[in-house]
């Protein structure tokens, strides 16, 4: 009886310790990205926005490449031309794999930004960058999808008002599936090492 308890004991020691070691080998296998990891979200899935092209555009259109969506406004001062200057510097840091980073940047302020501007201001960066135009009925509901505060600042002119919203960006992988969220500022070198994760299929 003492000899058949004995092994049992034994027999669940090693379920245990088995048990443990897979437990070690998956946590260990997880990447360790620089961004904010959202893998599953329930937010952010997807967009249909006419580009300044007049084309609509979905995420699947860019299938095989890492996608990183940034809200912004052509007149905004700093946050915009920096996080898109950043954009640019990532693409570079990637060398080779550059063609497989692509840009998005979706404004929150279509009355100002024509299709004509938007086609100008994302050369200032890189042509590749795509610039999205939601119409005044659809911004409140891409904003809703993926959760980014945007509120007008009235100016000493009817024209002249400025946009506050949400400074960071999402990132998707190849298979348009979001993945994380980059705080703003993460920095070209942070953005750059989660694109080659992401292109490796982490």
């Amino acid at each position: 009886m003492n000899k058949r308890l004995w092994l049992k004991t034994l027999a669940g020691t090693a379920t245990l310790a088995l048990t443990g070691g897979l437990l070690t080998a998956c946590s260990s296998d997880k990447p360790a990205f620089r961004g904010v990891d959202i893998t599953g979200a329930d937010y952010a899935k997807d967009f249909a926005l006419t580009d300044a092209h007049g084309k609509v555009r979905t995420i699947k259109d860019f299938a095989g490449k890492v996608v990183i969506v940034f809200f912004g406004y052509t007149q905004c001062p700093d946050v915009c031309p920096t996080s898109l200057q950043e954009l640019a510097e990532t693409k570079r840091l990637l060398g080779a794999d550059g063609d497989k980073l692509q840009g998005v940047f979706v404004t929150v302020d279509p009355e100002r930004d024509t299709a004509e501007l938007l086609a100008a201001y994302m050369t200032n960066f890189d042509p590749s960058f795509v610039a999205l135009r939601p119409t005044p009925e659809q911004l409140p509901e891409v904003t809703k999808a993926f959760k980014i505060y945007y509120k007008m600042v009235p100016g000493q002119t009817p024209t002249s008002y400025t946009m506050d919203h949400s400074a960071g960006s999402y990132m998707y992988d190849a298979s348009g599936h979001v993945r994380l969220y980059n705080r703003y500022a993460s920095g070209a070198s942070a953005l750059a090492d989660d694109v080659r994760l992401l292109l490796q299929g982490k």
